[in-house]
């Protein structure tokens, strides 16, 4: 069992029809048949949406994925059309909403790896692959990989896990020149933001990559390389043989494992509210990372 703790009620806006409520994300279509995506304060963890909310967490989010569609734009287009608040739009959807292209969305989660952890890392210590690519003898958690590698997954609905897939089992079902495709622009995307990131004083680990079709037009969608789809490390602590300090929500998961959360994430039961010092210390991680890649000031 898992999923929302509390699944909240979307907003009804004069002009928007409701069409999904995400982990994050509310979706809505308006009049003009575009899409209009509201990035809530959410945050998931184990596969529970938990019932606290991280203040600015949406905005955050939002505005560092605007802040690289524009670093990959000669790369590839991005569905991006307006940041415009939507006419009857609560004052609070400000900052967290983008006015979108409709797309034909890949039903893949597009994942890119540098180094290896997570699990990559479970599937490596079992067969020394990760998604059925071979890597070389006595890699540990955190060892950078001689190349990037595109281990793509499954798309899973809320409370179910994405499911690392074989390249093969992407180029069966979307056809191999998509697949093709799918894999050359996530790694391209993924190498020029880990340099990026580099330059700032992140490793950039990992991140995946939402794809959709505009026509025969291959377009980058959803969130891109946020704190929520991708692991950042402090390049001045990154350690390999252990597992890394991250401006990800590492510090939810940890305290939810704790004594002081008192949960057992093996049983049914859904996770407790957070505390404040875990929202206080995960905010200040989202910042953290916005401001060091972005070079500006939070406000």
């Amino acid at each position: 069992m898992s999923g929302f703790v509390e699944k909240p009620e979307p907003l009804q806006v004069p002009g928007l029809v409701h069409l999904h409520t995400g982990k994050v994300r509310e979706l809505y279509r308006n009049e003009a048949g575009d899409l209009v995506m509201v990035a809530s304060d959410r945050i998931s963890a184990y596969d529970w949406v938990l019932p606290t909310e991280i203040p600015d967490k949406g905005r955050i989010l939002t505005r560092l994925s605007l802040w690289w569609f524009d670093q990959l734009a000669d790369l590839l287009p991005n569905h991006v059309l307006s940041t415009g608040l939507p006419a009857g739009a609560p004052a609070d959807w400000e900052g967290r909403t983008l006015v979108c292209k409709s797309l034909e969305m890949v039903p893949v989660e597009c994942v890119a790896r540098g180094y290896l952890t997570g699990s990559g890392l479970a599937e490596y210590q079992e067969s020394r692959t990760v998604c059925g690519l071979a890597l070389p003898e006595g890699l540990v958690d955190g060892s950078e990989l001689p190349a990037p590698i595109f281990t793509p997954a499954t798309k899973a609905a809320v409370g179910e896990h994405d499911e690392n897939v074989s390249y093969e089992e992407v180029a069966r079902k979307v056809g191999a020149d998509t697949a093709a495709r799918l894999r050359q622009a996530t790694l391209a995307a993924y190498s020029r933001a880990r340099d990026i990131a580099r330059d700032r004083g992140i490793v950039l680990a990992d991140t995946k990559f939402e794809f959709g079709f505009d026509g025969e037009t291959l377009v980058i969608a959803d969130e891109v390389l946020t704190p929520d789809s991708s692991r950042f490390w402090p390049a001045e602590r990154w350690e390999p043989g252990r597992a890394q300090p991250s401006y990800d929500k590492q510090y939810v998961r940890d305290w939810l494992t704790s004594a002081e959360s008192g949960w057992d994430r093996r049983s049914e039961q859904p996770p407790p509210p957070l505390p404040q010092h875990v929202v206080d210390a995960t905010r200040a991680k989202y910042v953290e990372a916005y401001e060091r890649l972005t070079g500006t000031t939070w406000s």
